[in-house]
């Protein structure tokens, strides 16, 4: 689901890369506490909206058509 039913009030691409390798973590799920840790140490170091800058609805189709093309 995509739009403003499933929660997104921006239209946007948002895509996660989450590399793995067998036994990086004893409990599968402690990447989620890892990437928490990682979060709060980036938001501290980093404004990440300086450099952001908008783009029109047919830049992010173009965008996500280009993701999409990867996955296929």
């Amino acid at each position: 689901m995509d739009g403003p039913h499933a929660g997104q009030t921006v239209p946007h691409v948002h895509i996660h890369v989450l590399p793995r390798k067998g036994g990086d973590f004893e409990k599968n799920d402690e990447i989620y506490d890892a990437i928490d840790v990682k979060e709060k140490e980036l938001k501290q170091k980093l404004d990440l909206d300086k450099e952001r800058k908008d783009r029109s609805v047919d830049e992010m189709a173009e965008e996500a058509n280009e993701y999409r093309s990867l996955f296929s």
